[in-house]
């Protein structure tokens, strides 16, 4: 049995998106390798039950560990949410969600005192980011809102597209020139409409994506637990799973990963259902 050290870093997300978290920390841990699922079968996740993102999460867990990984990262802003708990309670390994790095960094952030949360309509309704938000910083005023749009436009490239300038104008014009000072991209989708979202609230607005902060995090992890990748031994390669359509999350999935996906491994989380 490998060293544990040497095991890649679990990822999964509801679909595409959370290639995004698997490229910051490929840039901030290139030693390191990870594996990838995204539940393209059953995405979106934001719309689904807390029960129902909760059970697909678990299987979604079980199916990385059984390949054999040293830490999981949840790379859903709706599964953080909701589902983060019950990971923790089942999984032998560290699990680190996105909604706890980008509060903090973004509680770190701000000087107005003023945070706005965008994400899913099961994220923001959760009310996940402002409990983590309060408990770093009581004094925040915290405004949320979903921007269920920005997923699809994302998807279909179109993060330039005038559509989508007047889509993050019709969500986010509501915002500028106020007091809110620092805005959450609270969705693994969001970090490439970023020109439009940051064009809509306006250049004092600090945006913040949570896939750096999840790097950040990871990081500081591997290095308390011991499980940073030995020096001189070559990491296992990346790998990446999806539960429906691998030849489309490979098309359109090198666009978050910043590169292109050789090869993507058709998976079923739960078989029979």
């Amino acid at each position: 049995m490998p060293a544990r050290g040497t095991l890649p870093i679990g990822v999964f997300d509801s679909g595409i998106g959370g290639l995004t978290v698997v490229r910051a920390l490929r840039a901030a841990l290139p030693q390191e390798a990870c594996v990838y699922l995204g539940d393209t079968a059953r995405v979106p996740y934001g719309t689904k039950s807390a029960e129902v993102v909760t059970r697909y999460a678990l299987n979604n867990a079980r199916l990385l560990t059984a390949t054999g990984i040293k830490l999981l990262v949840v790379a859903c802003n709706t599964a953080s949410a909701v589902a983060l708990d019950a990971l923790a309670r089942e999984l032998d390994v560290p699990v680190v969600g996105v909604i706890g790095p980008g509060a903090a960094r973004a509680a770190a952030t701000t000087r107005s005192a003023v945070v706005g949360v965008i994400g899913t309509e099961g994220t923001v309704g959760s009310g996940a980011y402002v409990r983590a938000l309060e408990a770093e910083r009581p004094d925040l005023t915290v405004h949320s809102r979903p921007c269920p749009l920005f997923v699809p436009l994302a998807e279909e490239g179109w993060e330039e597209h005038p559509v989508a300038m007047e889509v993050a104008r019709s969500y986010l014009d509501r915002w500028a020139g106020g007091a809110m000072d620092t805005l959450i991209l609270g969705c693994t989708h969001y970090p490439l409409l970023r020109k439009a979202i940051q064009a809509a609230v306006g250049p004092g607005v600090t945006l913040v994506d949570s896939a750096s902060a999840v790097a950040q995090t990871v990081s500081g992890l591997l290095a308390r637990e011991g499980l940073v990748h030995p020096e001189g031994t070559r990491p296992p390669p990346h790998r990446f799973f999806a539960t429906d359509v691998p030849e489309r999350f490979r098309e359109v999935g090198r666009r978050f990963l910043g590169a292109a996906l050789d090869r993507v491994e058709l998976v079923d989380i739960d078989p029979g259902r």
